[in-house]
């Protein structure tokens, strides 16, 4: 590519690791290397793949593939579990080194983000030292290697940092080049296009970039904003700021999970919504957030899906996100479940939080905290487990996980 283009309006860098917990995994322990590991549930369990190592790729194995067809592809294969805890402490090593060559960094998960680095590069020449810089530390103080593009935009520099995987570098510098790298390419290739837009796509006739182009005022009348937004980038236009993430930004909070068999007890489900609604509860006092509406989520055995949702004056407690989701719970078909899961919406910070009883009385205050503890009581009594003493573990994925089937399996 040339080096000497005009000076690009903004200069963005994505930074991709490569397959990123088996890589760790497989630094922490080099038995690993070269062989086929698939990261996620195990093939005896329900659950589906995180990621995988390239050599599991050659066998088709992919990311959220169930573990089942993973193993029928790939029954060689090693499976582990994936450990959250050290690959946060892991991406937290990452972003510190990412964001120092930057005026803004977007995080998108904990092995990828997006890199204003319009001010500290000056021009592509600019841009070009600090991919490489980035791309030698992460190897050097980190023992890992990632995919970095360089581009004019966010919708470009995903698409070059995917371009030379794995260990790879690439750059897009103008729109022109954007898209004469991807004319002739699916329009799967295009940001925001997924299965089940592409299949519409598809069924009109539409399968590449170019066609999106051609036919541009179809693609609108098919798929509305979603259309005028595809048009746009299949034309190289995307003028997206780098925007930090801020969880107080967040619509909505949530979680659930997955059991390994199905649950027909309903007075299980309402003890694990237990520990959800505490999980929820302590994500939203970590960022002063309060929601004014509750959300209880199933998935049937039979893979039907049904959410219910219920406004409420204020819902930042436990104990209330419990007691909403537990009733909703009594009004939907008892059928064997899947997966469960409950959350609050309608978030705001505090100066936007509607004042409650607790606000005036700090009785009501307290018949809560009794309110909780008796309900922690309760699971303690049913399972002979230390609920209250151990909730910051729970907290954390797996180990909420591994409790649930616990719970599950001793009812």
């Amino acid at each position: 590519m040339e080096k000497n283009r005009e000076k690009p309006d903004q200069i963005i860098i994505h930074v991709d690791m490569d397959a990123f917990y088996a890589s760790v995994e497989m630094r922490d322990n080099p038995a690993l290397r070269g062989k086929p590991l698939i990261i996620g549930s195990l093939p005896q369990e329900r659950g589906v793949v995180a990621t995988c190592s390239y050599e599991a790729r050659k066998y088709g194995v992919h990311s959220a593939m169930n573990i089942k067809e993973a193993y029928r592809l790939c029954p060689g294969g090693i499976y582990m579990h994936p450990d959250f805890d050290k690959y946060k402490r892991v991406s937290g090593q990452l972003h510190d080194i990412w964001n120092t060559y930057a005026s803004a960094a977007e995080t998108i998960a904990l092995d990828e983000a997006y890199l204003d680095v319009t001010a500290m590069a000056q021009d592509m020449e600019g841009a070009r030292r600090i991919a490489r810089t980035i791309k030698q530390r992460t190897k050097d103080e980190i023992g890992l290697t990632c995919s970095v593009g360089v581009a004019y935009s966010k919708t470009a520099a995903k698409t070059a940092s995917e371009e030379k995987k794995p260990d790879g570098y690439f750059e897009i510098p103008t729109p022109e080049d954007f898209v004469n790298l991807i004319m002739d390419r699916d329009v799967r290739v295009l940001y925001t296009v997924g299965e089940m837009t592409a299949a519409k796509l598809y069924a009109a006739g539409i399968h590449t970039v170019r066609d999106i182009q051609q036919q541009k005022d179809l693609v609108a009348r098919l798929l509305g904003k979603q259309g005028q937004w595809i048009t746009q980038i299949a034309f190289g236009i995307d003028d997206r700021k780098v925007t930090p993430y801020r969880p107080e930004d967040a619509k909505s909070i949530s979680r659930e999970v997955t059991f390994q068999a199905d649950v027909s007890d309903f007075d299980l489900l309402k003890d694990v919504l237990v520990l959800l609604s505490l999980c929820v509860e302590h994500r939203a006092k970590r960022y002063g957030l309060h929601g004014n509406g509750v959300t209880l989520k199933l998935t049937y055995a039979d893979m039907k899906g049904l959410t219910r949702s219920r406004l409420v004056s204020t819902c930042d407690s436990a104990v209330t996100i419990w007691q909403e989701t537990a009733r909703m719970l009594d009004t939907v078909p008892h059928r064997p479940i899947r997966l469960v899961g409950t959350g609050i919406y309608n978030l705001s910070g505090e100066e936007g939080r509607q004042l409650t009883l607790e606000d005036y009385f700090t009785e009501a205050k307290t018949e809560r905290e009794k309110e909780q503890k008796r309900l922690l009581d309760a699971l303690q009594d049913r399972y002979h487990l230390d609920f209250a003493g151990h909730l910051d573990q729970i907290y954390q994925g797996e180990t909420l996980h591994r409790t649930v089937e616990y719970m599950r399996k001793h009812r």
